[in-house]
């Protein structure tokens, strides 16, 4: 558990949209224990859509198909409000929205020092 101290910066708020149940949970763990707010976590297109409606957040983990739902719409409406994200997929780069070619992508499955790694380039602040 990371303990918040008197100066520090606040943590970033991190909304997760995965339809797996365990690597939901799993990065829900990763990223409480290095410090992230998780705002939020969605296995549906719509449901990650009306949060983003509502809510702020700092970045986002996107899994590229969420059920038989393309994760492009997110994707489109967090770019219009230039908030980082970072995909996560199981399937090839091939499958990677066309017009976010040069946003960062974990391959899946992937280590604890690849999602830090992933984590510290996009939000930076990684254990912060």
């Amino acid at each position: 558990m990371t303990l918040a101290c008197a100066g520090d910066p606040p943590s970033k708020r991190i909304l997760i949209v995965e339809d797996e149940p365990f690597v939901a949970l799993s990065l829900v763990d990763a990223l409480s224990e290095l410090g992230f707010d998780v705002a939020g976590c969605f296995g549906d297109v719509t449901a990650a859509m009306d949060f983003i409606g509502r809510e702020h957040i700092d970045g986002a983990l996107l899994d590229i198909n969420i059920g038989s739902q393309r994760i492009d719409p997110v994707a489109d409406l967090l770019a219009q409000r230039s908030c980082p994200f970072i995909f996560t997929t199981g399937f090839g780069l091939s499958d990677i929205p066309a017009a976010y070619a040069d946003r960062a992508i974990l391959q899946k499955p992937f280590g604890t020092a690849d999602l830090v790694s992933m984590l510290d380039k996009v939000f930076g602040a990684v254990g912060h």
